[in-house]
This record gives structure tokens, sequence and C-alpha cells, in this order.
């Protein structure tokens, strides 16, 4: 299986899984999941349609999730960090300590850029991968021609809401053993998902396939802390200079559309595209409209 160490200053080298579509000599475009996924969160076909159309597409799991390095035995206190980061955040101090932040995770997918030999790629991030891409186009502008942000959002207080079931859905432990986990989570993802496209059906083959691949809830606070408490970077992104798109779903229940509003509003240039009928997922009905959208703004980035 493929693996890049990356990030090998840390006390702990990190090992990323990672799979590529299409031919190398097309223009690379990095593919960033969100908080909790897989690499399977970018569905196959997916990839393979973006490769299609002219694209050296590159996906990874993020540490501590599928087959990416776990960090086993650090431990944090998500809700002690979070009380202390909103409190930070509202008062412009420092966070608190975290066992890694977005950074970390930008610094990883830039190396591995590194592993692959790619200097510079178009970035694309769903929800937290849309904030590590934003934070990887801050600390690494050099290495990205363009950058997609997909249902995510600036972490600033009043633009990173969601509506109460949709966060009890994300913050409740699903139970452990395979079928509780399966049915749980399959309900937790209609929740957020586009109302008029979900699919129980796909949805539990996604489940199933994620909780046989990997299970490891250890690490999903780990992640969440790095979310919460990481430094804003409200000024770094009005001065961002990278070629911007943001997408977000109008029906989106877990980051409020006011946050991918948000981020186009910071960045110099960004354009907003504002999908009907889409929540907090990427339905395959939608497809269309979210690869023309990208292969349109990485093609125009190129040109520019």
């Amino acid at each position: 299986m493929p693996y890049a160490t990356v990030n090998t200053h840390e006390a702990t080298a990190i090992e990323l899984y990672y799979e590529t579509h299409g031919d190398p000599a097309d223009p690379a475009l990095l593919l960033v999941n969100g908080y909790s996924s897989q690499i399977l969160g970018w569905y196959p076909g997916f990839r393979e349609q973006l490769a299609e159309r002219g694209r050296f597409v590159v996906s990874f799991d993020n540490r501590d999730v599928g087959l990416s390095t776990h960090l086993d035995g650090v431990d944090v206190d998500l809700g002690a960090v979070s009380k202390t980061a909103v409190k930070a955040a509202a008062a412009g101090e420092p966070m608190p300590p975290v066992p890694y932040t977005l950074s970390d995770f930008a610094d990883d997918a830039a190396g591995l850029l590194d592993h692959l030999g790619i200097g510079a790629a178009h970035i694309a991030g769903v929800s937290m991968g849309g904030m590590i891409v934003q934070q990887m186009a801050i600390d690494h502008p050099d290495r990205v021609l363009s950058m997609t942000s997909i249902m995510s959002t600036t972490r600033e207080p009043g633009y990173f809401e969601a509506t109460p079931e949709a966060m009890a859905a994300l913050t409740t432990p699903p139970p452990p053993d395979r079928e509780g986990y399966i049915a749980a989570s399959v309900a937790s993802r209609k929740i957020s998902a586009s109302p008029r496209h979900f699919d129980p059906d796909q949805a539990s083959e996604m489940v199933a396939a994620s909780y046989d691949r990997m299970y490891y809830p250890e690490g999903l606070p780990r992640q969440m802390a790095a979310v919460r408490c990481s430094p804003l970077g409200v000024e770094a992104l009005r001065r961002l200079g990278v070629p911007t798109l943001v997408i977000h779903g109008r029906d989106d229940p877990l980051i409020m559309p006011n946050g991918g509003e948000r981020t186009a509003e910071l960045v110099p240039g960004a354009n907003l595209l504002m999908v009907g009928d889409m929540g907090h997922d990427l339905p395959k009905p939608l497809w269309p409209i979210l690869i023309d959208a990208i292969i349109s703004h990485t093609a125009h980035a190129e040109t520019s």
C-alpha cells in the first residue's frame, strides 16, 4: 500500500496512506478529507471523474483516521480545551495547547506533495478539510495553484454554527459494535445530508466499509481539538493571493451557509457557489455541478 512519511520533525513521524487517480502529467489536485472521514469519503467515482477531466487526483487519510498514523496514547480533554478556546478567541488570547493543529494537518498535506514530487497543486477540502486547505494556502502559498473550500468555514464565532440536532448527531458517539455503529451512523448522516438526495443504502454501504477498513474512535477528540483550538486565520485570509472557490450547500445544517459566505467574503477575489438541495455531504446527483465547478475553477487559475 502507498504511504508517505511526512512531518518528520515531530516526536512521531506521520505516515499518510494515499491513493492517486489519473495521469501524473496532468495538473495535480489534492483532495483533503473532513473530520473523522477516511479516504472513502471521496467516492471513487467522484475522484475518477475528476481524473477523466484532466486532473491528477491525490487523496489520503488524515492523521488519526483510516490507515494513516494513529497517535495512540496522546490524550486530550476536548471539553476543557474547547471551553478555553472559546474564551481565548473572544479575548484575542493564545489558544490552549493541543496534540496538533490545522497547521500540522497542512504540513502533512505539503509533505505528501513533497513525497510525490509535486511542486504545487490545486487543493480542495470538505468541512474540516476545507479548514485544512485554507491553512495550507496561508502556510504554504507557493505550493497552492488554487483552493476550493467546500462546506467549510473560517471558524470564527458566529460563522461556525450548526442546528442543535446536527451538532448532537456529530458529537454523540455511536455504539462500538458493527451493527450498532452502522445504524447510528446512517441515522446521523441523514440529519446532515442533502434532504432530497439522501440514499440510506449508499450511506449504509459507506459506513460499513469505513468500519471494516478501520474503526478508530480514539483519534476523533484529537482531530476536533485541532479544529477548535487552532489560531484563527482571519487576517491571513484577508491577505491571501490564492485563486479561491467556495462551495456551500444552502441546506447545510452542520456548518450553516454563512460559514461559506464568510470565507468568500474574507478571501480577496473569491468566487462563491451556493448549491441548492445540498446539505453537508457530496450526493451523487450533485456531482455534475460540483465537478464542473472544480474543473472550471482550476482551469481558470492555470490561465490567470
